[in-house]
């Protein structure tokens, strides 16, 4: 009995420690993949994201902080694609190397072998919904933020002679000539204050440290406009503060950028404070997010269970290479239904109900599927 006993102990370590070997494999695979795949989709987006230097005034500083902190939602958006190409690669380099017969020969079914693999996709899944729901949100308010709170403090760079600016909201600049950071014939037009101030200097340097961001103009006029009066006078010298000016930068958080909790609150009229977002004209955009953020994830273990599907044929079999070729078609239709189907959330209460019932149907067709297909094979 006593070696029975350490045989029994013995072959169920012996299964743990192969199902370890693989899911460690996976996840390498994945972890890898991931952040090469994302560094190379952030480095696309930076690249996009310049004009927050080139035409909206931000330093490089808060480029950078932006950017970085857009980093969570392009990963919540690339990993179930990741996660599908791991475990189909992973599965085939196993069958490959015979590695899966180590599986067989050990007492695994492959029954048993889906349904940790399943284990393993609702963990990612758990995952994919903190991000999508929570993090990923919290990481855009906050560059949003960021753009919020800064000042026009790349401005300098962006005048150029004979050009109007207008990068911040109610001026415009017009500079006539620029030459070693002095100016001539500067013309600004300034309507921020409710009324219409029109200056007009000689010559002028600007300014623009941390603590000090002015044009100090020389030798001109300022024309203000207010209830149609006008009111002109002449200046010898005057100070041109800019730090009270915002960029032109968007920076209403938009809702893909509001938390999880408010949006769930304008859908149930649970608010007291309703929200920019919660205009009858956005609820469609709102249920769609919801539905992204709260069931796209539940379409990871369905692309698990399908790829899973490989372990039903091997590499003897001279359709193999076909079949490997319907399993990754058929894993790319369900994502591009999942992504579809996010379009059409926000139509009707009927077509939510069954956005959401759509994981859940593909999961217990395929998870049947599969438990038929093994007990008939």
């Amino acid at each position: 009995m006593r070696y029975l006993y350490i045989n029994i102990n013995k072959k169920i370590s012996m299964k743990k420690l192969i199902f370890r070997k693989f899911a460690s494999d996976v996840l390498t695979f994945f972890l890898i993949s991931i952040l090469i795949m994302g560094l190379i989709v952030w480095t696309l987006q930076a690249v996009n994201y310049f004009d927050f230097v080139t035409q909206d005034g931000h330093g490089l500083k808060i480029y950078f902080f932006y950017t970085l902190l857009n980093f969570p939602k392009i990963i919540y958006r690339i990993l179930p694609f990741i996660f599908f190409i791991s475990l189909f690669f992973t599965i085939i380099r196993y069958e490959m190397n015979n590695e899966l017969n180590i599986f067989w020969t050990n007492g695994i079914s492959k029954f048993k072998f889906i349904n940790t693999m399943v284990i393993l996709s609702l963990m990612l899944m758990i995952f994919q919904i903190f991000l999508a729901s929570y993090l990923a949100p919290l990481s855009q308010y906050k560059a949003r933020e960021i753009i919020r709170n800064s000042n026009v403090d790349f401005f300098a760079n962006l005048i150029n002679e004979g050009k109007f600016l207008n990068v911040v909201k109610g001026l415009t600049i017009f500079i006539e000539k620029k030459e070693e950071g002095k100016f001539s014939n500067i013309f600004i037009d300034d309507s921020s204050m409710g009324f219409s101030r029109m200056t007009y200097a000689k010559s002028g340097i600007l300014l623009n440290d941390s603590e000090n961001k002015k044009f100090l103009l020389s030798d001109g006029k300022v024309i203000n406009i207010n209830n149609k009066k006008t009111n002109t006078f002449k200046f010898n010298q005057i100070n041109f503060g800019l730090q009270s000016y915002d960029s032109n930068s968007i920076i209403i958080p938009k809702i893909q950028e509001t938390d999880s909790r408010t949006l769930l609150s304008c859908v149930f009229n649970k608010t007291d404070k309703p929200s920019q977002n919660c205009k009858n004209d956005s609820l469609d955009e709102v249920k769609q997010e919801l539905t992204k953020r709260f069931f796209k994830p539940m379409y990871i273990p369905v692309i698990a269970l399908i790829s899973c599907f490989l372990i039903f044929s091997g590499k003897f079999d001279t359709r193999y290479n076909k079949f490997k070729i319907y399993i990754f078609l058929m894993v790319l239709f369900i994502i591009i239904i999942s992504e579809t189907a996010l379009r059409f959330s926000g139509i009707s209460n009927l077509q939510l109900i069954l956005n959401f019932s759509l994981p859940f149907i593909f999961f217990l067709f395929f998870y049947f599927f599969s438990y038929f297909k093994i007990n008939n094979a």
